[in-house]
């Protein structure tokens, strides 16, 4: 959920120039040779403890360098050649063991002259803000590094039980009666009334779709117990909501209130207060949590801890639960409520909500109460028998009424967590510079929308995430992106990278697939027809190509794969479309995932930018098992292209193989071989077609 504004994008200034071979003669400094990164390649270890000697390499050309100094705390250590190559001197140097988090950077020394290097690239002069880190004792989860994710809208996903639908006019929901929505009705405004049956039996039911997708972790948007069918108002933390999960008591033996003497309202109480209907939606949870790790697939719960819904006993704004004389008064209805202190309230005696929305109270978490009660069910749904893999944390950044307080609620979340389940993942919707929750004392990492789908969306479309805005300098302007991801991922640590959520759509955002037509709109202004006009399905794979070759944890959101398009919300919360799958995106999806699955490299390998043009863009991932390179077209014409492999290790004499090559009409993943001459590789692209390749040295094969 999120009701953040788009920044205007613009092309990042990084402070200090950043060096091209163009600027320096090659026979004084081989600027393409030098690379170093936080990847198990360049430190080991990779994730050290507070006992670990750090053992730091950077790789120059060979025989370029008079000096390399490895600089920490003021202090520079001369760093020694450790390993030599064909084109390569590796030099290492030692950080001793502390529990304290290091920055580092190198200087080189050529002669008379210093270069730095950082995260960002080489520099001539020094700055700050993008050198190395090592935080200690910042450990992520191993099965969470490169995991293919799939994130499930669970009302649009399958509908598997129809006994537990939402009915027309079952409730009043901010002020008008729900509605029942055929599944291939396209949304409309208003959105979050209108339900269209999705639920947990038919994500169960679905399971062996996302095992043969290739689909390592579930995350699911928000299930707990909510009027909504998006459920970012929570009513229950402690209860799947039975609307998605079992209805065993509907509503026979209805309820009496003196507000609400009619059908329709006991309805919605029984179903979501019947002790029944709770219990054997939880455990349906389990069944699917069981299910998927029988698959080798892990899930993820949304928790919506910076507020809750008006609907919450605690509020109880609706009076629905005070009425059965079962629970204590709610703090809307009583001023000496036992909830009153989880709320903000404001001197005219109205409570404070989230941004403003009255439907979304927002939580007050100073209260020693509230605070215990959420700890609790941080470690809950992580434990024996939900055994969920994680959460991920909404607004995260917007919790409580100050920095600090924010920083210890979530130091204490991860303790509660982690403590639980230590392989749990705690990732968090953020915009902007998360690297103060990232330090391995709170957060994991992030959904990437810094270091990834605006990048991505601003080159291959020239599009903002909303479909808000179209800028065309940016549009097929490689440079930027470059040096946009380079600069936003120096500000995450290597821990947060690889298993950072890298999304190209979710449910806050227009689908990708409707960027790739370049239109600025949205459902109220254009209408649902002109999200499908004019998309581009090269462009779209090639979306996918870097979404699974790029560090991180690619995250499909449910029905990309299926070519399913939309503007922003609501309209990119449309139905899965069972029975009517774009088959070619679909296998395309299957395909580039096998390959994201069947390589290291595409996991925790170190990534090295290799060639930049108009609409061209190439880069490699590399560790010690293989070498695979990148390259995409996303212009309209044919276009040859020399890309300097060498950079990346590749044998000057040696062999690559395409594993996938795609366009707009279609893709291949019959195995085509290039030979490499002088250290370099000779393609041809199509337009709007993306090529990965793989390093065959002689003697082996695929």
């Amino acid at each position: 959920m999120s009701l953040y504004l788009s920044v205007p994008y613009k092309e990042l200034s990084i402070a200090g120039k950043i060096l091209c071979n163009a600027e320096l003669s090659k026979d004084i400094l081989s600027i393409e040779s030098i690379f170093s990164d936080e990847t198990e390649n360049f430190r080991i270890p990779s994730e050290p403890t507070s006992s670990d000697t750090v053992q730091i390499l950077i790789r120059t050309g060979r025989g370029n360098m008079d000096t390399v100094y490895l600089c920490c705390d003021g202090e520079k250590i001369p760093m020694k050649i450790c390993k030599q190559e064909k084109f390569f001197d590796f030099y290492e140097g030692f950080l001793p063991p502390t529990n304290k988090t290091k920055s580092y950077y190198f200087e080189l020394v050529q002669g008379d002259s210093s270069y730095y290097y950082t995260k960002s690239g080489l520099h001539q002069n020094l700055e700050e803000g993008t050198w190395f880190t090592v935080i200690r004792n910042f450990k992520t989860p191993d099965w969470a590094k490169g995991a293919v994710m799939y994130q499930i809208y669970v009302d649009r996903f399958c509908n598997g039980d129809k006994t537990n639908d939402v009915k027309t006019n079952e409730y009043i929901y901010l002020g008008k009666p729900v509605q029942a929505m055929e599944w291939d009705a396209p949304p409309e405004i208003e959105d979050f009334r209108h339900f269209y049956g999705g639920d947990l039996q038919g994500v169960l039911d679905k399971l062996d779709y996302l095992q043969q997708l290739g689909i390592e972790a579930i995350y699911f948007n928000p299930i707990f117990v909510s009027p909504s069918n998006h459920k970012y108002d929570t009513q229950d933390y402690d209860y799947v909501d039975p609307h998605i999960g079992v209805v065993i008591e509907d509503g026979g033996s209805p309820l009496v209130f003196e507000k609400f003497n009619n059908n329709h309202a006991t309805m919605y109480i029984q179903r979501t207060t019947a002790p029944e209907n709770l219990e054997a939606s939880n455990a349906l949870f389990c069944k699917i949590v069981e299910e998927a790790h029988r698959r080798n697939i892990k899930v993820i719960l949304d928790g919506v801890f910076n507020h809750c819904g008006a609907f919450h006993k605690w509020m109880d704004r609706e009076n629905f639960y005070g009425f059965t004389g079962k629970y204590p008064g709610g703090a809307f209805i009583e001023s000496n409520s036992i909830y009153h202190n989880y709320f903000y309230w404001k001197e005219s005696g109205t409570y404070d909500g989230w941004w403003g929305h009255p439907n979304h109270p927002k939580l007050n978490f100073e209260s020693p109460e509230l605070f215990q009660y959420i700890m609790g069910i941080a470690q809950k749904w992580v434990s024996p028998p939900f055994n969920a893999d994680g959460w991920r944390l909404d607004v995260a950044a917007d919790l409580g009424i100050n920095p600090n307080f924010n920083h210890y609620f979530w130091k204490k979340f991860r303790d509660a967590v982690k403590s639980a389940n230590p392989n749990a993942i705690i990732l968090a919707e953020h915009y902007g510079d998360a690297s103060s929750w990232l330090q391995g004392d709170q957060w994991d990492t992030i959904m990437n929308y810094d270091a990834f789908m605006e990048p991505v969306s601003w080159f291959l479309t020239g599009m903002e995430k909303h479909s808000e805005d179209f800028k065309k300098d940016l549009l097929n302007n490689s440079i930027v992106f470059k040096n946009t991801m380079l600069y936003q991922m120096a500000k995450l640590s290597k821990q947060s990278i690889q298993i950072s959520m890298n999304e190209l759509s979710n449910h806050d955002h227009s689908r990708f697939l409707t960027r790739t037509n370049k239109t600025v709109g949205r459902l109220h202004t254009l209408g649902h027809d002109a999200a499908n006009a004019g998309i581009n399905k090269g462009i779209m794979k090639e979306a996918v190509v870097i979404q699974m070759t790029w560090p991180g944890a690619p995250t499909i959101y449910y029905g990309d794969e299926a070519g399913v398009a939309g503007w922003t919300d609501p309209d990119n919360r449309r139905t899965y479309p069972w029975g009517k799958e774009d088959v070619d995106l679909l296998e395309f999806h299957k395909a580039i995932i096998k390959i994201h699955k069947q390589y290291s490299a595409l996991k925790t390998g170190s990534l090295i930018f290799l060639y930049t043009g108009y609409g061209l863009l190439s880069y490699g991932r590399f560790d010690k098992k293989s070498k695979i390179v990148v390259a995409l077209n996303n212009t309209e014409e044919e276009k040859k292209v020399e890309i300097p492999v060498w950079q990346m290790g590749v044998s000057a004499n040696t062999e690559m193989q395409a594993i996938l090559t795609s366009t707009e009409i279609g893709f291949s993943v019959n195995v085509i071989s290039y030979k490499v001459n002088k250290g370099k590789l000779f393609l041809t692209l199509k337009p709007y077609s993306s090529i990965v390749l793989k390093e065959v040295k002689r003697g082996n094969s695929l």
